[in-house]
């Protein structure tokens, strides 16, 4: 399942989060793997390079996650979007797939949940 052509950003601005999903990410994919602290620094990195998929957290400080899918989708970034937060509203939810992302995993991630997702979505 290896597929270095496959890159992937993971944003969260907590550090043991972005590792726990980097690792599932590791055991489902075989993928280039980037990360960032911060939506801010997340949309640097979509607007100078392309991803397959955003790993994305909500709660952030600076730029929020729901601030980055308002973003990707007025700029037009095309990637898969799926959103890793302890907002488990269904609010929440009904907002950020609205906004485009494919799927709302709660944390901590769950790995069957993540690879279910990626395989719907012929991501793998």
């Amino acid at each position: 399942m290896s597929n270095p052509n496959f890159s992937v950003l993971v944003c969260d601005d907590s550090n043991i989060a972005r590792k726990q999903v980097v690792r599932c990410l590791g055991d489902c994919l075989g993928a280039d793997i980037q990360q960032a602290t911060n939506g801010r620094e997340a949309l640097a990195l979509l607007r100078e390079q392309n991803f397959d998929l955003l790993c994305l957290d909500l709660t952030m400080p600076e730029v929020d996650g729901v601030a980055v899918l308002e973003t990707i989708k007025a700029e037009k970034i095309e990637c898969f979007v799926i959103v890793i937060s302890a907002d488990i509203q269904a609010e929440m939810k009904q907002r950020v797939v609205k906004l485009g992302a494919i799927d709302f995993i709660d944390k901590p991630i769950d790995l069957v949940r993540l690879k279910a997702t990626l395989h719907k979505f012929g991501i793998h």
